[in-house]
C-alpha cells in the first residue's frame, strides 16, 4: 500500500503538466489546425481524392478569422522544406513576431509531423494561405487605389506595400501553377485565381492581366479543368464588364465551352454576368430570368452580391414594365441599400416625370457606383408611357396641350411631342385611343373586361411554367449517393445473360451433332 501511495504521488506532477500547457490553447490550436489541415491535402494528394482538397479548403475558411502571423510562419516552416525557393519567398510575406514561434513549435507534438515534404499540392496551399492571412488582416479603406501614380509611392503606405505584397504572392503562385498539370491542385487553384484577379482590381490594372487570364483558361480547358474554367471564366467577364467591354464579354461567354456546373458560388456569379450582359442588349426577358435566378441561388451570407442582382433585377423589372412588388425593397438588411430604387420605381409607378427627374438628380452618385446611370435613362420612356395610359384612363377625351402640361414635357414645342408621344403608345399597344387631328385631342376608347382576353390565361401559364423550372433546377440540384446495390444488379443480370448465351450455343452445338 505504501507503494501504491508513492505511484500515485509520483503520478501527479505529470497530470498537473498537461493543464499548464493547455494555457496557451489558441495559438496552439490554431497551429494543430493547420497541421490536419496539411495531413487531409497529403492524404487527397497521394490518393489523387479531389474532395479530400476541397475539405481542406472549407476547414481553411473555417480557420480564417484565427489565423496570426505567428502561426502562418510556423506552418511554413513545418509543411515547406526551409531551403525551398517557396518558403523564402512566403517567409519574407509574414510579418515577424518576436518569440511566439518558438513557443508553438516546442508545444507542438511530434507525432504531427510526419508531412511529405515535396508535394506541388501543399506548396500551393502554402500560397493559398499567406495570400488569405495578407487580405484579411489588412486594410483596404484608406488606399487611393484608383490613382496609379499614387502607387509608385509603396514604402511610404502601408496599406499599399500591403497590396504589392499582395499581388507579389499572387503572381509567384500563378507562375508556379503554370507548371503543373495535377487534377488535385484544381480546387486550390481556382482560389488562387480568384484572389490574384481581386489584388489587381484592387490596384486598378484588370487590363495587364487580360492576357494571363485567356492564356489561364486555355490551359483549364486543355487539362480538362471544369471549375478553373468556371472561374476563370467568370474572372475574364468581370474583367470586360469592368472596363463597359460587353461586346467582347458576350464573344467569350458564346464561345466558351458549357458543362454542368461544379460550384454554386461560380454559377451564381455567372448568371449575374450574363444578366448585366443581356440587359445591355435590351434582351430583358432574359435577363430578368438570370438575375431573379442568381438572386434566389445566391447564398443568405452573400448579402452585397444579393443586393446586386437585386438592384439590377429591379431595374430590368421597370424597363419591361413591371412595377416590383414592395417586399422586394423589404428584404432584411437590404432597406437602405435598396431605397433609391424604391423611390425611383414609386416615380415611375406614379409616371411623374419631373419626380423621375427630381431622384435620378438626387441619387446620381449612387447610381454612377452602381453603373446603372445609363440604364435608368432608358426609364425616362417608361415613365412617360405610366403616365400616359393613367391619363388614357381617367380621360375619355383630352387635348394634347394638356396632355404635355401633366407630362410637364419641358420643350420647344410641347404639343407635337405630345403628338408623337401618343401616336407611338397607340402602334405599340401601350394605350387603346385614337388622335383626332382636327381638334388635336386624344380620344380613349371604354376599357373592356380584362377577363374577356387572354391576359389572365398569359399570366397564368407564366406562373405555371416559373413554378416548374424551379421544380426542375431542385431536382437537377439534389445529389444522391452512389447505389452500388443497382451496380450489384446490373452485374448479376450481365452473368445470367452470359450464361443463358453460353448454355443456347451449347444446345444448338448439340442439335448440330444430332442433325450431323
Amino acid at each position: 500500500m505504501p507503494e501504491d501511495v508513492e505511484m500515485n504521488d509520483s503520478q501527479a506532477p505529470p497530470a498537473a503538466a498537461p493543464a499548464v500547457s493547455d494555457a496557451p490553447a489558441p495559438a496552439q490550436s490554431t497551429l494543430h489546425h493547420l497541421k490536419e489541415i496539411a495531413s487531409v491535402i497529403e492524404a487527397g494528394s497521394l490518393s489523387k481524392e479531389v474532395r479530400r482538397i476541397s475539405r481542406a479548403v472549407r476547414l481553411t475558411i473555417a480557420l480564417r478569422r484565427r489565423l496570426a502571423a505567428r502561426d502562418v510562419a510556423a506552418f511554413l516552416a513545418f509543411a515547406l522544406p526551409p531551403s525551398s525557393e517557396a518558403f523564402a519567398r512566403l517567409s519574407a510575406l509574414v510579418p515577424k513576431e518576436d518569440g511566439s514561434e518558438m513557443d508553438v513549435d516546442t508545444a507542438a507534438p511530434a507525432a504531427q509531423v510526419s508531412i511529405k515534404h515535396g508535394l506541388p499540392e501543399i506548396e500551393i496551399y502554402c500560397y493559398l494561405l499567406v495570400l488569405i492571412f495578407l487580405f484579411d488582416n489588412k486594410k483596404y479603406d484608406e488606399v487611393c487605389l484608383g490613382f496609379s501614380s499614387t502607387l509608385l509611392f509603396v514604402g511610404k503606405h502601408t496599406n499599399l506595400n500591403f497590396v504589392y505584397q499582395a499581388k507579389t504572392c499572387a503572381a509567384a503562385s500563378i507562375a508556379r501553377l503554370k507548371s503543373l498539370n495535377r487534377r488535385t491542385v484544381d480546387v486550390l487553384a481556382s482560389r488562387l485565381y480568384s484572389y490574384y484577379s481581386y489584388v489587381h482590381e484592387l490596384t486598378n490594372t484588370l487590363a495587364e492581366i487580360r492576357g494571363t487570364l485567356l492564356a489561364l483558361h486555355r490551359m483549364a480547358t486543355l487539362h480538362h479543368d471544369e471549375l478553373g474554367q468556371e472561374t476563370l471564366l467568370n474572372l475574364l467577364l468581370r474583367n470586360y464588364l469592368h472596363y463597359n467591354l460587353y461586346d467582347q464579354a458576350e464573344k467569350l461567354r458564346s464561345k466558351a465551352p458549357r458543362f454542368e456546373a461544379h460550384s454554386n458560388q461560380q454559377f451564381c456569379r455567372y448568371l449575374f454576368y450574363l444578366g448585366k450582359i443581356r440587359t445591355i442588349q435590351l434582351e430583358y426577358t432574359d435577363a430578368k430570368e438570370s438575375l431573379l435566378q442568381a438572386a434566389r441561388k445566391a447564398p443568405t451570407t452573400a448579402r452585397g452580391f444579393r443586393i446586386q442582382c437585386n438592384k439590377w433585377g429591379i431595374i430590368v423589372r421597370l424597363l419591361l414594365g413591371e412595377i416590383p412588388e414592395r417586399t422586394v425593397f423589404m428584404q432584411k438588411g437590404m432597406k437602405a441599400a435598396l431605397t433609391p430604387y424604391f423611390e425611383l420605381t414609386n416615380a415611375v409607378r406614379v409616371g411623374d416625370l419631373e419626380l423621375f427627374r427630381s431622384v435620378a438628380d438626387k441619387f446620381s452618385s449612387t447610381f454612377s457606383a452602381d453603373r446603372t446611370r445609363n440604364l435608368i435613362v432608358r426609364l425616362r420612356h417608361n415613365v412617360i408611357r405610366t403616365g400616359l395610359r393613367n391619363i388614357s384612363i381617367s380621360y375619355s377625351r383630352i387635348s394634347l396641350a394638356d396632355i404635355a402640361k401633366k407630362l410637364r414635357l419641358n420643350s420647344e414645342n410641347p404639343v407635337a411631342d405630345a403628338e408623337s408621344i401618343v401616336a407611338k403608345a397607340i402602334r405599340d399597344g401601350a394605350i387603346d385611343a385614337t388622335i383626332d387631328h382636327a381638334n388635336s385631342c386624344m380620344v380613349s376608347k371604354e376599357t373592356g373586361d380584362v377577363y374577356s382576353t387572354n391576359e389572365p390565361q398569359i399570366a397564368f401559364n407564366s406562373r405555371i411554367a416559373f413554378c416548374l423550372n424551379m421544380h426542375n433546377e431542385a431536382v437537377k440540384a439534389l445529389r444522391f449517393p452512389p447505389n452500388s446495390h443497382k451496380e450489384k444488379e446490373s452485374a448479376e443480370k450481365r452473368r445470367e445473360r452470359l450464361q443463358q448465351e453460353e448454355e443456347l450455343a451449347k444446345h444448338m452445338a448439340e442439335e448440330d451433332d444430332d442433325d450431323f
